[in-house]
């Protein structure tokens, strides 16, 4: 995937993630890191379940990605929970 499709893919999947997590966005930059993140991290999940991870700019990788998002912010604020 080219460096583009990676920061839209990004930007949507943060965007969505962070929608289902917090309720509200995180900003375009963040919500780019959190996408690209996700997609990692979710290419990794589905990996270990055996499916294939990301594999360009389509609905199926924006799903991965957006797990992968979800994810991620889930044990972020497990771990870094402010009370």
């Amino acid at each position: 995937m080219s460096f583009l499709a990676w920061i839209v893919l990004g930007l949507l999947a943060g965007f969505i993630g962070s929608k289902i997590v917090n309720k509200q966005g995180e900003g375009v930059f963040l919500d780019i890191i959190l996408g690209i993140v996700g997609a990692v991290v979710g290419g990794w999940v589905f990996s270990l379940l055996g499916a294939s991870g990301v594999t360009g700019l389509n609905l199926y990788s924006l799903f991965v990605a957006v797990i992968g998002s979800i994810v991620f912010l889930l044990v972020y604020h497990a771990i870094f929970r402010r009370t």
